[in-house]
């Protein structure tokens, strides 16, 4: 019952707002009582927390299903930005936004989970890419991981609405690829930008 509670009490708070969701929504989409969902969680902040916790480790588990396709590092990107859209697609407003404003206790300490694995895995990108030539051999890996996520969680933190927060991480995408490709990399990320879809 507390995994139901959570799944739909964060479909609910994604679509519709963080804020906006009361517990008497989230008993009423569920047909249970506003009691049941207290016996698991005693404030909205703690069932936030715990949603937020499972959309984490999701976007875990797909980013690492990407991984394991074996795609080359530019491609690999945009495969994984693919993912992140199909996931998101449905929201209006940017689910990072609405929680920086309204729960910035939460939102912080999410971030420090994201940042730590955002981190982690573009610094396999950009390793694999200069493994495969696509990537300069010279690329400061640190400072280039530094700057890319520090982009990707501006734009999501402060863009209010999904769809243009999708399209500032692309070009964020290009940027960043540009900024470490070799000529094979760029020829690379011409064709990915040319078909993005994939």
């Amino acid at each position: 019952m507390k995994d139901k509670i959570i799944k739909k009490a964060t479909n609910m708070f994604l679509k519709l707002g963080f804020k906006s969701v009361t517990m008497d929504d989230i008993a009423g989409e569920m047909c249970i009582s506003k009691k049941t969902i207290y016996k698991y969680f005693s404030t909205k902040e703690t069932l936030i927390e715990e949603g937020t916790e499972v959309v984490h480790q999701n976007i875990h588990r797909l980013m690492e299903e990407v991984i394991s396709q074996n795609h080359n590092a530019i491609k690999e990107n945009f495969v994984m930005r693919e993912m992140f859209r199909q996931m998101f697609q449905s929201f209006d407003q940017s689910p990072a936004y609405q929680l920086k404003k309204h729960y910035p206790e939460i939102y912080q300490k999410m971030i420090a989970n994201e940042i730590e694995d955002c981190s982690q895995m573009f610094r396999q990108n950009i390793e694999k890419g200069i493994a495969q030539g696509l990537y300069r051999a010279d690329v400061d890996v640190e400072a280039a991981v530094k700057f890319y996520y520090t982009l990707i969680f501006s734009i999501n933190e402060n863009t209010k609405m999904e769809k243009d927060a999708y399209e500032l991480e692309g070009k964020a995408l290009e940027y960043h690829s540009r900024a470490i490709a070799t000529p094979e990399g760029v020829i690379e990320l011409e064709k990915n930008l040319l078909n993005p879809i994939i």
